[in-house]
Parts: C-alpha cells; sequence; structure tokens
C-alpha cells in the first residue's frame, strides 16, 4: 500500500521520509494553512540542492489557475492536489499539465458517486477527505463504508484522520475496497503542525506494506 505524508514544511524530514521510503510528500500552498510549504524555510533551491526523488504532491485550494501551473514548474512538482471548490473546466486545464488528484470532503450520508461524476473524465485520481468547516485538517474520520457500497471510477487516495492505531482498520477495509490507491496521514502523526513524528511514520508504513 501506497503512502503520502501531507503538509510537509522541513527539508531534513523530507529527506528523511525518502530515506523510509514513503511514495508521496504533500506541500501545501494554501497560505491559510498552518502548514503552508514554506512556514519553515522551503524553498524550490533547497530541494533542488538535495536532489530529492520523492514524488512532490501541490496541495492547492481555489488558487488561480497559471498560478497553480507556474508553483508546478517552479517547485518541479509530479502531482497536484485539487482541495477547494474547483469546477470540472479548472480540473481539466490544470489535468492537461500534470497529474491531478481532486479532493472531495466527505460528510455523512454523501451521495459519491453524485459529488465525483462531473470530474470522472477530467482528473487523474480522487481523494477522500473529511466534511468540516476548514478546507482539510479535521483530524476526523468519515464513514469509509461509504465508499464501499459507491461506484468510485477512479483510484483514490484515502485521507481525514488517519493515525497510528488505524492499521488493523485499514487491512479490514482495503480487502472489500479494489479502487484504494494509497493512503494520505497528516495530523495523526505531528508533534507540532507541518513537523512530523517520523519514528510514527516509519512504523506505519512498515506496516502498511503487509496490506498488499
Amino acid at each position: 500500500m501506497r503512502l503520502k505524508v501531507c503538509g510537509m514544511t522541513d527539508i531534513a524530514q523530507l529527506k528523511q521520509l525518502e530515506a523510509i521510503g514513503v511514495d508521496f510528500a504533500g506541500l501545501i500552498f494554501y497560505p491559510q494553512s498552518p502548514r503552508y510549504a514554506t512556514k519553515a524555510g522551503l524553498t524550490p533551491e533547497l530541494l533542488k540542492k538535495e536532489k530529492l526523488r520523492i514524488n512532490r504532491v501541490g496541495v492547492f485550494v481555489n488558487e488561480e489557475q497559471d498560478t497553480v501551473l507556474r508553483t508546478v514548474d517552479k517547485w518541479k512538482l509530479d502531482m497536484v492536489q485539487l482541495h477547494g471548490d474547483e469546477s470540472p473546466r479548472y480540473c481539466e486545464h490544470i489535468s492537461n499539465h500534470v497529474n491531478t488528484i481532486k479532493a472531495f470532503r466527505i460528510g455523512d450520508n454523501e451521495n459519491i458517486p453524485y459529488k465525483t461524476f462531473p470530474f470522472n473524465e477530467v482528473v487523474d485520481l480522487y481523494l477522500f477527505d473529511t466534511m468540516g468547516k476548514q478546507y482539510g485538517g479535521t483530524g476526523e474520520q468519515f464513514k469509509w463504508d461509504l465508499l464501499c457500497h459507491a461506484p468510485v471510477p477512479k483510484p483514490y487516495f484515502l485521507s481525514g484522520g488517519i493515525g497510528p492505531d488505524d492499521v488493523d482498520q485499514l487491512a479490514q477495509f482495503c480487502k472489500n475496497e479494489q479502487k484504494i490507491f494509497a493512503i494520505d496521514v497528516n495530523s495523526k502523526f505531528e508533534v507540532s503542525p507541518g513537523l512530523k513524528d517520523l519514528k510514527k511514520v516509519e512504523t506505519f508504513f512498515n506496516a502498511l506494506k503487509k496490506i498488499n
């Protein structure tokens, strides 16, 4: 099972993630986020200097399209995650330039196929997070069984309040859910916003690898 660790802000921690073997690092380009990518001095120049190979996912919320694409080029992003209220047309424009994930915030009794249908032909992957007042970062889980009963046509990242103690629950979920592409984690592995407990990340990742 693949793992994405989101909200990374520190170059040393990114190097450690790569050494652990984590598949994706999420860099948040949303200024209102306490995990804004540059808060700890992270720059494209630092990433270039370290020659990091870990896949970089840029997270954006209702950003101007040109700004997204300039950031993709400047930071050499491998993927873009659109976590706001972006339209299908907006998503299609971005996905013509870079692999694109559309994020959906899921509430109780959500009609997931209805929500995702307009995006089925215009993005590469989905991400399902928990509904909240803000764009992500609730630290809470939604009802994963909503995905088991929904015809989701694309591979997806499972996100929203996933923590170190959820491995058994994830293993059970993955037995019956074939579209899951990766697990996305963030706040439950932090010592402070943007800084992770990498021992917890490594233990969790090693356990995840045994699922598939």
